[in-house]
């Protein structure tokens, strides 16, 4: 025994502190997790026997070996009967809380059986989410990818990374009597076996090694595989899927072409002994090869669930899994207790051999079974025969019958179907071919030159089809931003034409009739084509009006450009070489338009320069002179604001003035000493009278732009320079700053991308700050509105699905007195009552694990162990907090109504609830179920400064360590539910809540008149100025003295529960 005893520790390498002292000495030496229904093959109803078997038979291996102790085991079982499904989908839940039940009462064993379900299972053994246990899994099942490379799991049937390994090996295979293949189809039923979906699914999902060495094609309706089985151009002749021979006939049904000699399927059929134990085969399996176990069972297998000698490889697996369990611990037990107690107890379950009833067993380094795979054909006689091996060990195929007699003749189908085409069907398809493309191409042309025929012939108007308005007819911001702010007359709006954004401007002064002037001008207009002058494409009528059609500048007018420092900063991206450039593209924008049939712009300024989306400047609203009047501002030449009319000399004038914007990147025509825009025209017309343009501290290059802006608003305009000569100046300056820095243009470009990129990442980093700070607010309103979880799921999914928890506890109160309170405050004071009060309740429930659900009027509801499970807690924590607030109460004076007492019930109760969000404007997350009745019923049935419990709380609070004081209340009448043991909750050993005192019962009929008469008093006083609050009982005489005629109620007037209990705050009184 005492060699026994040191073993068992060994295995104790899970949560509790030492396994094997507790639980193995109790002999629960392996626990038992399994669904129990009458469907599912593992079920309990099935296993348990053949587990009892097992221990048998370990006890007499352990007698003739001499070994002191036997395996005993604890069955769990547990049947989903909540849900809508069942099997697999619904047992996740119930087999994790199993073994959180076993491990909370310390009553986990050496090893655990089970769960079959993968769903169930990887929550047990994922180490980032699962319960991290030391303890080993043996599993007849687990079948996922996801429960791959575990460290505490085992799996005495193949997983689904096994059948995966064999479909990559097999596929590559080749011999004289199979091709390699290279594509495969994989059909998944509408519903499977729990080994049927995880098998198909691991050749079925993206990131399997399958899918990644294979081209697979995926088909999940019949009506799908009917249709490629039909088509000559399909990608493949191989169908893989899991089932039986019964599958396979029932999808062959719908196809004629399912039973020909190109078309391979391959089955997979594990757990099915038939094609050993029945040699005879089906017609429809002749072209079908079966990937199964090998035949090395100890029993027959009888699918029959209701038959009392019911038998499979899932009950064979869970009786071997014991005798598995047994050898590791004799192994263990044979061994010294110092080198036992360093040894890793999982290793014992990996790379091990030994024999049970379905034949021997290998595990691998990983804990999964190895086998060696049949894969079985039939013959041209119908009789079942073995074609290959597969060693999932070796990753191995081996040839069984060199000679095989089936359907396929001497060799398996090559993956492709075969395509041969006829000669004069190639010739067909060729000319077919041709012949489309041919009048495809003629189509094009057709409708393109028709297109532009149509244009050229309605020049003056194109149809209002070619042109779509973009963002609903609104005026564009965008495009705003080319016109004068304040100033805006003419309507621009922005739309789309030859797939090109474009804007529209109205033409004033046009009905939509053009004379021959307009139609000279129009047509000068439309000849314009030039880089740095927007192109116009013609006209169009739109809502009683004729629009303009012009180029687009996406980036907006230069004025907007050079007032963004924030986009366009100066030291970086608006440098001056940059400046320059910008000047350059303006003055051959102007050169170009002066020695056209133009000849002058007239309006020339900064907001009818825009620019594009590669920084080009272009001038617009140019031309059109019928239409557009030259108007008066800033940028108008002296000579024309003092006699209407345009000239060239006038555009270099208004060409200065927009240098030195671009110079400065200041206000138009900036003085410091003057910013009235009316001063500053009565100036200029009046005499000489230019912008501010310092020449201090200035650059050679800088003082030769200085020198050109101020001979181009030289006061007499045959001092100006023409554009040509300006256009020449600048390109000259241009090519001194590349020369002088030795720099090309693609290293200024580079360099200047650099200088954009810097200060973009500034920006993006001010920018993202300001959006986490918004977010993080927009974060904490949406927790103080919805728990966490919830708000979680909602940015997640958008969807919260409800759930039901099986154990929380509730929490009711509501004012007593309330409606007579009520009656004698305004609604101001109410809400300022109610909100000092839920304000103090909010802060105590900041302390305790619970969540406040919601306010109606003067109730208050909290719930614990929602969302958020928290065990047995939840009841402990709403005691706690009911205590806090109770004592809160009792220190809690009205503002309006200093003096008066308020009153509260409070009603706890503990039971199921479900919960979720309701709603989709302002959601709220709602509660519902009996418990929340019973909770209402709980405080409405309640009495004053009482804490109301039922009986499952209270038996909740005895299993926990907590000691609660209580009174027994005695049989209580709750609607609805009959009569029930109810209990008044007093309070906590070791805590001192400074409860008040609640009032008698003989007293309780007279709270409410009594109440109402003491708020008249206050109210009395108040009017009258001579509110008193309430002092000690010493000083009560001497106030009675100083003012004997007062017609006031004195406080010994009030009634006697009233008096019951005082605090040293004389403002306080308690019930």
């Amino acid at each position: 025994m005492g060699t026994g005893w040191w073993w068992l520790c060994v295995l104790g390498i899970v949560a509790a502190p030492c396994w094997g002292i507790k639980q193995c000495m109790d002999g629960i030496m392996i626990n038992v997790i399994l669904l129990e229904d009458e469907e599912s093959p593992w079920s309990l109803r099935f296993v348990k026997d053949e587990i009892e078997k097992a221990i048998e038979t370990d006890s007499t291996i352990n007698a003739e070996e001499g070994v002191g102790f036997n395996l005993t085991a604890q069955f769990g079982g547990f049947r989903p009967t909540f849900y809508r499904h069942r099997g697999c989908q619904s047992s996740a839940c119930e087999a994790l809380d199993e073994l959180k039940s076993l491990i909370s009462e310390g009553t986990l064993g050496c090893a655990v059986l089970g769960p079959t379900c993968t769903y169930a299972t990887f929550h047990m053994v994922d180490v980032e989410k699962g319960l991290k246990l030391n303890s080993p899994i043996v599993s007849a099942g687990s079948f996922g990818l996801s429960c791959d490379y575990t460290v505490n799991l085992q799996r005495l049937l193949p997983p689904a990374r096994k059948i995966s390994d064999f479909f990559i090996n097999f596929w590559a295979f080749d011999n004289k009597i199979k091709p390699v293949w290279e594509t495969a189809y994989v059909y998944k039923k509408q519903s499977n076996t729990e080994d049927c979906f995880w098998y198909i699914n691991a050749l079925d999902t993206d990131s399997s090694g399958f899918n990644q060495k294979i081209q697979r094609t995926s088909l999940r309706k019949p009506e799908e595989l009917n249709t490629v089985l039909s088509q000559k151009n399909r990608t493949s002749n191989l169908f893989i899927m899991c089932g039986s021979p019964v599958d396979v006939e029932e999808v062959k049904k719908g196809s004629k072409v399912a039973d020909s000699s190109d078309i391979l399927f391959i089955l997979i059929d594990l757990y099915n002994d038939q094609y050993y134990t029945n040699t005879s085969s089906k017609p429809s399996m002749r072209n079908v090869l079966v990937l199964t176990m090998p035949n090395t069972r100890n029993y027959t297998i009888n699918t029959d669930l209701k038959d009392n000698n019911t038998m499979n490889d899932y009950m064979a697996a869970y009786h071997d899994s014991v005798l598995l369990i047994g050898k590791v611990m004799r192994e263990i037990a044979r061994k010294p207790q110092s080198e036992s107690q360093e040894t890793n107890y999982f290793h014992y379950f990996r790379n091990i051999s030994f024999n049970g009833i379905a034949g021997n067993y290998k595990l691998d380094k990983h804990g999964d079974r190895d086998a060696n795979f049949s894969v079985i054909y039939t013959t041209n006689d119908n009789k079942y025969r073995i074609l290959f091996n597969f060693d999932t060990e070796l990753m191995k195929t081996t040839v069984v019958e060199t000679d095989p007699s089936f359907i396929w003749g001497t060799k398996l189908p090559n993956f492709r179907p075969d395509e041969v085409l006829a000669v004069h069907d190639f010739i067909v398809i060729l000319l077919a071919v041709t012949v489309v493309v041919v009048a495809t191409i003629a189509f094009i042309f057709y409708r393109q030159n028709r297109k532009v025929r149509k244009v050229k012939k309605r020049w003056s108007h194109i149809p209002s089809h070619l042109v779509t308005l973009l963002e609903n007819n609104q005026l564009n911001v965008i495009s705003l931003k080319i016109e004068d702010e304040g100033k805006m007359q003419i309507k621009i709006r922005r739309a789309l034409y030859d797939k090109k954004i474009v804007i529209l401007k109205e033409l004033e002064h046009s009905d939509g009739d053009i004379n021959d002037t307009r139609m000279i001008e129009l047509n000068e207009l439309k000849q314009i084509d030039y880089y740095n002058l927007t192109k116009f494409y013609g006209t169009v009528r739109i809502d009683q009006g004729v629009f303009g059609v012009f180029e687009y500048g996406e980036r907006g007018s230069l004025r907007y450009v050079l007032n963004d420092k924030v986009s366009y900063p100066e030291e970086t991206f608006m440098d001056w070489e940059f400046k320059i450039s910008v000047m350059y593209d303006i003055a051959k924008g102007m050169s170009y338009l002066h020695s056209s049939h133009i000849q002058v712009h007239g309006r020339l300024k900064s907001t009818n320069c825009v620019v594009d989306n590669r920084m080009v400047v272009k001038i617009t609203n140019f031309g059109c002179n019928s239409f557009l009047s030259p108007g008066k501002d800033l940028w108008t030449a002296p000579e024309h604001l003092r006699r209407q009319g345009t000239s060239q000399k006038g555009d270099v004038y208004s060409f200065a003035i927009i240098a030195h914007e671009i110079v400065l990147r200041k206000s138009t025509f900036y003085k410091r000493s003057c910013s009235n825009r009316a001063e500053k025209l009565a100036k200029v017309i009046m005499s000489y009278y230019r912008p501010d343009l310092k020449f201090e501290t200035e650059s050679e290059n800088e003082l030769e732009v200085n020198t050109l802006i101020k001979s181009c608003w030289d006061e007499d305009p045959e001092k100006r320079p023409d554009f040509k000569r300006v256009e020449n100046c600048l390109g000259k300056i241009i090519s001194k700053i590349h020369n002088q820095d030795n720099e090309s243009y693609m290293d200024n470009m580079i360099r200047r991308l650099q200088m954009y990129s810097r200060n973009l990442e500034h920006l993006v980093e001010e920018r993202t700050v300001l959006y986490k700070a918004e977010r993080d607010r927009a974060d904490c309103l949406n927790y103080m509105l919805l728990p966490g979880p919830v708000v979680k799921s909602l940015k997640e999914t958008g969807v919260v699905e409800p759930e039901l928890y099986e154990e929380v506890t509730i929490y009711f109160s509501d004012i007593v007195g309330f409606t007579t309170l009520c009656q004698y405050s305004t609604p101001m004071e109410v809400v300022d009552m109610l909100n000092d009060i839920y304000g103090g309740f909010d802060s105590i429930v900041d302390d305790h694990d619970v969540y406040k659900v919601e306010t109606i009027g003067d109730a208050y509801m909290v719930a614990s162990g929602l969302p958020k499970r928290n065990g047995n807690r939840h009841a402990v924590d709403i005691c706690r907090m009911a205590l806090d607030i109770l004592a809160f109460m009792g220190t809690f004076q009205l503002r309006h109504l200093p003096g008066i007492p308020v009153w509260i019930r409070i009603g706890v109760h503990s039971g199921p609830c479900a919960a979720g969000v309701v709603g989709i404007k302002m959601p709220r997350y709602c509660l519902f179920g009996d418990t929340v009745n019973t909770a209402s019923r709980m405080e409405s049935t309640g009495h004053p400064l009482r804490i109301h419990v039922s009986q499952p709380t209270i038996n909740i609070l005895q299993r926990t360590d907590c000691k609660f004081e209580y009174e027994t209340r005695g049989e209580t009448y709750l609607k609805d539910k009959g009569t029930e043991t109810t209990y008044w909750l007093t309070g906590e050993t070791g805590e001192d809540y400074d409860l008040p005192t609640p009032p008698t019962t003989e007293n309780f009929q007279r709270l409410q008149q009594d109440l109402a008469n003491m708020i008249l008093t206050c109210l009395e006083r108040r009017s009258r100025g001579s509110v008193r609050r309430k002092t000690p009982l010493s000083s009560q005489s001497k106030e009675d003295d100083e003012d004997p005629e007062s017609g006031v109620e004195s406080d010994t007037d009030q009634p006697e529960y009233l008096h019951l209990a005082t605090v040293n705050n004389t403002l306080s009184t308690f019930l």
